[in-house]
């Protein structure tokens, strides 16, 4: 079988699986969010923190939720960091430094997972179990409870109600990622993934040297990294490192993982605002984006363009023989059209149109399918920019879902699509002009710009995926990333969450002979059309001084 057709066929076996559990998980998911009883161990959880389940929260109040939470993460990680050096379980690992230790603790907590250090040599067993896994199921759960509010902003009326954010947090953990994950997990570990809490071992000497492995709970940490599209591994090499992903069997499933409930929030959108069309015209414009990105970026990497990789017959350096050309370009797709981050290739070594798709996935916004949660919110908010062209078109005030979308509500969706472009673009420029931060290029020219491009492009998006060349671990880059994270995690869930306060507000517009349809394929195609207009009109001068540049040469 050749590489080409192996690539082909894992693409298709990956539909068929995400087809085959879209509609009963979707379905699920909305169960969980709709559901007026607690089980018992939420009713413990609830009391453990003084939280009342059942108080409905208007949308500053779910906001204050989301920002209280996510500050005593932030700390809490810090703290847990700064002493490892005292704790049990670190294997003998020091402390990390305060700007490392920042940087991580927003990084997890922003469910961006950028790692600016060495794993396997950096973080003992208490830090990854009891900071970085649980951070990762929390963050997801928050994503998740973001997007759900949203959706309960169209679909209620009269209201500016939004649910318990609480309720939300406990139940998207406790009732859909743990239970994924554990099984998940047991399939990592059956497979061939590592699941222990040993210590360093010395496997080998070699040139004077000696090679040295860390056991871990890895399987399920690997697990939950890739359901809750978070991305930070336990080892450098991330997921093309063999405990993490040993075959390409973990190789697929693992992109399974990062896709699934993406993807089966669309279903659960259709559900809960009573008309599962919407969610299928929703999942149609996310699907569009990603077969297509996937398709370019096969067509990109087995075509090997430039005379080292034509000479070598394949764009194979960087990538894992395991995996080959296709499951390494499946995976570089999908990681970056979602929040995930994680690597089983190191994009830097992609060709240049290659690295440039990549880059161009992030910017998007991740909405294709994106993250658990803010895939789903953010194309809400492309969906509403659409519906706003629309009107403009045929001079018809535009109306989505039975709500108007005004003034307001357009002033909200511009300062969603504006605040990350104008993160990337301030960073990316400030440490090209300042002396020192360009240092941490491992390349000049187009590439260079490029890996700087990618970092900021990555921690502002909340991707957390690195170009593999630039020195990330620096005082500046450790502050202006986990500043750039920040930022581009709370800001636009601000005013997704004041959107939702007003459509909910609002009461429904009849549907007429006027209305907008939807849920038909003319407004995916005008949906996916303002999607590539406007992220290409954003960042085409940046793109054009890297990898358009680097690809052309």
């Amino acid at each position: 079988m050749g590489p080409v057709l192996a690539g082909v066929l894992q693409l298709l076996a990956l539909i068929g699986a995400l087809a085959l559990v879209y509609v009963p998980v979707g379905n699920y998911m909305a169960r969980v969010y709709s559901s007026d009883k607690h089980l018992r161990v939420e009713k413990w959880t609830y009391k453990a923190i003084g939280a009342n389940p059942d108080a409905e929260m208007t949308w500053p109040a779910y906001l204050r939720g989301i920002l209280a939470f996510s500050a005593v993460s932030v700390l809490f990680l810090y703290l847990l960091q700064r002493l490892q050096g005292i704790l049990p379980g670190s294997l003998g690992f020091d402390s990390v430094n305060p700007a490392q230790s920042f940087n991580t603790a927003v990084s997890f907590v922003t469910n961006t997972n950028w790692q600016s250090y060495y794993g396997e040599q950096t973080m003992g067993h208490v830090v990854q179990t009891a900071g970085l896994a649980v951070q990762n199921f929390v963050s997801a759960a928050v994503g998740m409870a973001v997007a759900v509010a949203l959706v309960r902003g169209f679909a209620r009326s009269r209201t500016g109600e939004l649910g318990n954010f609480w309720s939300d947090l406990v139940r998207g953990t406790l009732r859909i990622l743990v239970p994924g994950a554990a099984i998940a997990a047991v399939i990592l570990v059956a497979c061939g993934a590592i699941q222990n809490f040993s210590g360093i071992h010395e496997v080998g000497r070699f040139l004077g040297g000696s090679q040295q492995w860390n056991g871990g709970a890895v399987a399920s940490q690997e697990a939950i990294k890739e359901l809750g599209t978070n991305g930070g591994g336990y080892f450098n090499a991330n997921s093309a490192h063999p405990f993490e992903n040993p075959t390409p069997f973990t190789n697929l499933f693992e992109i399974f993982l990062i896709l699934v409930i993406p993807f089966s929030l669309t279903r659960t959108f259709g559900v809960l605002v009573g008309n599962v069309k919407q969610g299928y015209a929703i999942l149609a414009t996310m699907f569009t984006i990603w077969f297509g990105f996937t398709v370019l970026m096969m067509w990109t990497e087995f075509a090997h363009h430039g005379p080292a990789l034509q000479a070598a017959g394949a764009s194979m350096e960087g990538k894992e023989v395991r995996f080959g050309i296709g499951g390494s370009s499946i995976f570089a797709v999908s990681t970056t059209l979602t929040s995930t981050g994680a690597v089983d290739s190191f994009h830097s070594s992609f060709t240049g149109l290659g690295g440039g798709i990549t880059m161009l996935s992030m910017m998007l916004g991740e909405i294709a399918p994106g993250g658990t949660g803010s895939g789903l919110y953010g194309m809400l908010i492309m969906a509403v920019i659409a519906v706003f062209i629309a009107g403009l078109m045929v001079g018809r005030t535009p109306e989505y879902l039975g709500k108007k979308i005004g003034a307001r509500e357009m002033k909200l969706a511009a300062a969603y699509i504006l605040i990350t472009p104008a993160l990337v673009l301030v960073f990316s420029a400030a440490s090209m002009a300042l002396p020192t931060p360009p240092h941490s290029m491992l390349n000049s020219g187009a590439h260079g710009f490029s890996e700087v491009l990618y970092a900021f492009t990555s921690a502002s998006n909340n991707n957390g995926s690195a170009f593999a060349g630039l020195n990330a671990n620096t005082d500046w880059y450790n502050t202006m990333t986990g500043l750039a994270m920040l930022f581009g995690r709370f800001l636009p869930m601000i005013f997704v969450l004041a959107l939702a306060g007003s459509l909910a507000e609002q009461k429904p517009v009849p549907v007429t002979a006027g209305t907008l349809r939807t849920e038909k394929p003319l407004f995916t195609g005008l949906l996916v059309g303002a999607i590539l207009i406007i992220t290409g009109l954003t960042y085409f001068p940046a793109l054009a001084l890297g990898p358009l540049a680097e690809g052309l040469a």
